[in-house]
């Protein structure tokens, strides 16, 4: 039988700042490796989000301009979105995809850009200030460390459901306070991590294809070989 994973890449051609489509290139990968054909498609501005036609959904980050016109036009997407995260769809969003994920973040000049709530955190922003430099997280439930740059004005605070892509042993992470990266709920990822992070941080990569796997063929035992990086 011949195993295939469909990916929306979320406005792809707007939030794509830091190279972050090197993480579908990385997912492409590992899968091939397991004789896995994996596809993405781009969803952007005006294009319906058909919960059921993906596998995994990534949404990357880049600067204000564009998150604004990103907001606006994703909540005709929301209800779809929301319905895939909540029927445990895999995603993984970093930057500003995580930012519009959430209820709100406030931009760079003070304007308030609405997410889709479809998770419980928000955004604040620094005042003349960016978290910016190399960073080291730890997260505990798979006892993996995974390492990465940040570079964002943002504040992140967490809400209801939601638990840290890790713990920060090095570096600012979601808001240089609460020592808190990233988020998780269900199976939805999200990070600040840019680099990608998929790239530098291969066990992550195998985890999140796995899950996607054994989401669409639940009666096959799938294995990344331990020797595959």
């Amino acid at each position: 039988m011949a195993y295939s994973l469909h990916v929306a890449h979320l406005y792809g051609d707007l939030l794509n700042t830091y190279g972050d489509i090197g993480n579908i290139l990385v997912m492409k990968y590992y899968a091939k490796k397991i004789n896995v054909n994996l596809t993405s498609e781009l969803v952007s501005l005006g294009q319906p989000f058909e919960p059921q036609k993906y596998d995994f959904a990534f949404f990357g980050g880049g600067q204000d301009y564009e998150q604004m016109i990103v907001s606006k036009d994703i909540q005709a997407k929301k209800d779809d979105l929301i319905s895939f995260i909540e029927d445990g769809g895999p995603v993984l969003a970093i930057c500003g995809g995580y930012q519009l994920l959430g209820e709100y973040y406030i931009g760079a000049d003070g304007q308030r850009i609405n997410g889709i709530h479809a998770l419980d955190h928000h955004t604040e922003s620094q005042d003349n200030n960016r978290f910016i430099g190399d960073i080291t997280i730890h997260n505990e439930q798979l006892d993996e460390t995974y390492i990465g740059f940040e570079n964002h004005n943002g504040m992140t605070y967490l809400g209801k459901g939601e638990q840290p892509l890790g713990k920060v042993v090095f570096g600012h992470g979601n808001n240089g306070s609460d020592r808190s990266e990233g988020a998780i709920y269900k199976n939805t990822y999200c990070s600040y991590f840019h680099g990608p992070i998929l790239a530098r941080n291969h066990n992550l990569a195998k985890h999140l294809l796995l899950i996607a796997l054994k989401r669409k063929f639940p009666d096959v035992d799938f294995t990344i070989p331990a020797d595959i990086d």
